[in-house]
């Protein structure tokens, strides 16, 4: 059966969750995609990098518009494995990224409809085209089991 690209990027998306996972990191990843093909990574990074603005979205942005030489990223997709916050939508909206395809809702501090809805913001001067729940089963899981596991160290500890 063949998959949808919305499905295989962010497959990729996932592999980038998986290291951060690796690092002890919340396992969030991302990828920016232009004519089919990735061209720019990140995963979470806050921990490991003591930077709170380490976030996949950044990383992956940061390392498209170095590739492309530019800061405007028309004619990407952004591929992310949770919902991005407040300050990665403020990055996507400034590298004019034109379209964001999310995996799991982020209730505690969504920016794309769970708390705020900055994707679609008439009062800003660029909207993204957003589309939700791609792979969100697998992604929540993933998110899940890892907190899961903060939790049981953190009883262990008491």
């Amino acid at each position: 059966m063949l998959k949808m690209p919305h499905e295989l990027f962010m497959k990729e998306a996932m592999k980038e969750a998986g290291r951060a996972l690796r690092k002890a990191e919340v396992p969030i990843g991302a990828v920016v995609v232009k004519d089919g093909a990735v061209i720019g990574r990140g995963y979470n990074r806050k921990e490991t990098g003591a930077d709170p603005t380490l976030h996949a979205e950044v990383i992956a942005i940061r390392a498209a518009s170095k590739r492309l030489g530019a800061w405007r990223l028309s004619d990407t997709t952004l591929y992310v494995t949770l919902e991005p916050c407040l300050m990665c939508m403020g990055a996507i909206i400034q590298a004019r990224m034109p379209r964001l395809v999310f995996a799991a809702f982020d209730p505690k501090a969504g920016a794309c409809g769970s708390l705020y809805d900055v994707s679609d913001d008439r009062r800003l001067n660029h909207r993204v085209h957003v589309t939700q729940g791609v792979c969100g089963a697998e992604a929540g899981e993933l998110l899940k089991a890892f907190f899961a596991g903060l939790r049981n160290k953190r009883k262990g500890r008491s």
